[in-house]
């Protein structure tokens, strides 16, 4: 069977999907949960030596979660969503509770929780951004 060239349809490209709203708020909420259980484990200790493995546990998940939603919704404003809670669950740690309580202790690792969290998902969209830049900006490729 053979079809005629003139009312064949032409390609036409696919439109991306919708991302899943339900995935892009647990990953966000994910996110602001990541903060807070990171600061409430932050005081472990060993024996005598203090543990701070939630430090290389939020720097890996946060990494994790960047690039989930980064793959789902293909937007890098969006893939930035989960450390935006993640620093509004990490002030809410920091905050003053109701009759001075205060889950974040004045230590070394409070200052490099933030700092080792944020890094490497900071890194990654700062790269997909890099690559982004370059796609847009490298001509098309001639074909011969």
């Amino acid at each position: 069977m053979t079809v005629d060239p003139a009312t064949e349809l032409p390609d036409v490209p696919a439109l991306p999907p919708e991302p899943r709203r339900g995935i892009v708020a647990l990953l966000v909420f994910d996110g602001a949960l990541c903060a807070i259980l990171s600061v409430l484990f932050l005081g472990l200790y060993i024996g005598p030596v203090p543990f701070p493995i939630t430090i290389l546990l939020a720097a890996v998940i946060n990494l994790l979660l960047v690039m989930a939603l980064y793959s789902e919704t293909d937007s890098l404003r969006t893939a930035m969503l989960p450390l935006a809670a993640w620093l509004l669950g990490f002030a809410v740690c920091l905050a003053v509770g109701p009759g001075g309580d205060q889950l974040a202790m004045a230590d070394w690792r409070i200052l490099m929780l933030p700092v080792a969290a944020l890094l490497p998902a900071g890194g990654y969209l700062f790269s997909a951004r890099i690559k982004a830049i370059i796609k847009t900006a490298r001509p098309p490729a001639q074909q011969m």
